[in-house]
């Protein structure tokens, strides 16, 4: 017999998610957190969501793959999206938040919820089969439970290397040297903006490329897999020259009024820095500056040393150091239906990184899903799946066994993926311009979706409970 109580286990952003939607749905829902009892290498506090990469969920527009799955969480009234909108600083035309507000907001909105019980303990094994489960423990699974699955699923998880960028206190900072821009003018000038000459650059990488690295814990450095779209700046120096020129201290499209006239082309090309190193507001005072893409495995003191190299931070004080941790990840294709079940448990689901998939936005959509379906299944109802031409929907298609390539593949090759228009089915009607394009995929999304959001709210109707955001 299924008990009616679901349980889950880890309170990120999917679990959150996933809690709330249970939770309103009008069945109740025990929150199994391990912090702060037993804490990972990338987490500072006890709070819910904690986010510990960036504090960006990708950018706006709804023509941007991010964006559209955004607009789609808003759609169906997503805890995360939700808060996040509500403590969002400037960002430029990207979905950014006050750390801190965010997770605290979460955390009490959960915590004073009727119907959602919160666990402080390690779950070490998974729950019987007769209770529906929702593991979104994410890529920092614990050890104890990490072996349990991969015993449960018969396959090895995967790993990979991840890290967090440096925290800057604001007030720290030479303003002299740094200005405010947002590139090419778009949005508010959100972030600030250190330029390095040719000399300060070629300076700054060799420093980078023979600084001494930390200790990895986990692993044999050797064995390190990084992913790609969150290198440490580091591993990012040593590929080339230019490498991060091109990557996250490129300097196109930003420029300082005090340099004079952009568009005299001969002071241009005089003023323009080789490179520029950017920093974004943690929170909404702009008391507390991440450094955008710098993600490392220095060891602390290096990091305070070559980082103070470049022009502005001079006298920078950090509030955290980066920090590089494992990460890890099922084989979803070979384990998961599209429902986000576990092939081998009805009653089990996962949601979130632990999955594969890559962003903030995508982990709370694997939990939108999650909590909705173990909310049927508590209702002895049928689930559901998001709809193909919604960015929910291919990203569930990616990571699940509708991926024909990756669930037949003898060898892992499977690897997290972030919400992308390459998911996504083609257009009946070809377009050629990329804009048009994408704005076309928008605007298919969101059209089947309101077909769906009728059809889901039937399977609710009359049965569920109302919870207001704080």
């Amino acid at each position: 017999m299924i008990h009616k109580e679901v349980i889950v286990i880890g309170a990120g952003l999917a679990g959150c998610e996933a809690a709330w939607q249970i939770a309103n749905s009008g069945i109740s829902v025990k929150l199994v957190e391990m912090r702060p009892l037993h804490s990972t290498p990338a987490h500072h506090t006890s709070e819910f969501a904690e986010l510990v990469c960036s504090n960006s969920f990708g950018a706006l527009s709804p023509d941007r793959a991010a964006g559209l799955l955004q607009e789609e969480l808003r759609t169906f009234n997503s805890l995360i999206i939700q808060t996040a909108d509500k403590f969002s600083v400037p960002a430029g035309g990207a979905l950014a938040v006050d750390r801190s507000k965010f997770s605290k907001s979460l955390t009490q909105t959960l915590s004073t919820h009727p119907l959602v019980e919160i666990s402080r303990i390690e779950q070490l094994d998974l729950p019987d089969k007769n209770n529906i489960t929702v593991i979104s423990t994410g890529p920092l699974t614990s050890n104890a439970l990490a072996n349990k699955i991969k015993k449960f699923t018969g396959l090895d998880s995967c790993h990979f290397f991840d890290a967090a960028s440096p925290i800057i206190f604001g007030d720290t900072i030479d303003y002299e040297i740094a200005f405010k821009a947002s590139r090419y003018d778009k949005g508010d000038p959100a972030y600030l903006n250190c330029p390095m000459n040719k000399l300060e650059y070629f300076n700054f990488r060799n420093a980078l490329i023979n600084g001494e690295q930390a200790t990895l814990k986990d692993f044999d450095k050797e064995s390190a897999n990084f992913f790609e779209a969150c290198l440490p700046i580091e591993e990012i120096a040593r590929r080339g020259i230019e490498t991060m020129r091109y990557g996250p201290l490129k300097s196109i499209g930003l420029w300082n009024p005090d340099w004079g006239d952009l568009f005299d082309r001969e002071n241009r090309l005089k003023k323009r820095p080789h490179a520029i190193v950017q920093l974004r507001k943690e929170d909404l005072e702009g008391k507390l500056l991440n450094m955008v893409g710098f993600q490392t495995n220095l060891k602390w003191s290096e990091q305070k040393r070559i980082f103070r190299m470049i022009p502005g931070l001079e006298k920078a004080e950090f509030v955290r150091f980066g920090v590089m941790h494992r990460n890890t990840f099922l084989e979803s294709p070979k384990l998961l239906l599209p429902t986000l079940q576990f092939l081998k448990r009805e009653t089990l689901f996962a949601a979130g990184q632990i999955t594969g998939t890559e962003g903030y936005a995508a982990a709370a959509a694997g939990g939108l899903l999650a909590g909705i379906n173990a909310s049927l299944l508590a209702k002895n109802k049928s689930l559901v799946t998001f709809p193909n031409e919604s960015m929910i929907g291919s990203l569930m298609n990616f990571i699940s066994n509708r991926n024909e390539i990756m669930s037949n593949q003898k060898k892992n090759k499977f690897q997290p993926m972030p919400a992308s228009f390459g998911l996504v089915p083609e257009l009946t009607n070809k377009i050629k311009d990329k804009k048009l394009r994408y704005k076309a995929y928008q605007e298919r999304s969101l059209k089947e979706l309101q077909v769906f959001k009728k059809i889901l709210e039937a399977s609710f109707k009359n049965d569920q409970l109302l919870v207001e955001i704080n």
